[in-house]
């Protein structure tokens, strides 16, 4: 997903704290409507819920999230400091977590991870940007 310029990019930084969950879900439902994409606010806030529990849980240090539309997308980015690759699992019914990659592979276009040599991730996912036709 690298390599497009942006029609219009939000970022902010949020602590790895458990309130920082529902600040991340309020940046990018306050950037969506701002935009007109009300149709992307629960797709986006559930993956970004999702990518930013997981920075909070398993990378366990700040973590910044961007949101920005492209051509005919709008990605989500969380990037934090660790090393470590979320790695996707199946879980089982009575399992309390590890369904986090799933319900981003499910409801987002694409999904992915990229590494730079300072040693920081970035787990982005796409969504779809309806037409003039589709709203």
């Amino acid at each position: 997903m690298a390599g497009k310029a942006p029609y219009w990019s939000h970022e902010a930084m949020f602590e790895a704290t458990p309130i920082s969950a529902s600040h991340v879900r309020t940046f990018v439902s306050g950037h969506l409507v701002e935009h007109r994409l009300l149709y992307l606010v629960d797709p986006v806030r559930l993956v970004a819920s999702e990518l930013a529990t997981n920075a909070m849980v398993h990378a366990n240090t700040a973590f910044r999230v961007t949101l920005a539309a492209l051509s005919e997308t709008v990605l989500l980015t969380v990037r934090d400091d660790s090393r470590s690759v979320p790695v996707r699992r199946t879980a089982r019914a009575m399992d309390e977590g590890g369904r986090g990659l799933e319900i981003v592979n499910l409801v987002s276009l694409e999904w992915g991870i990229s590494e730079d040599a300072a040693g920081s991730k970035a787990v982005w996912a796409s969504f779809a940007i309806r037409g003039p036709r589709e709203r």
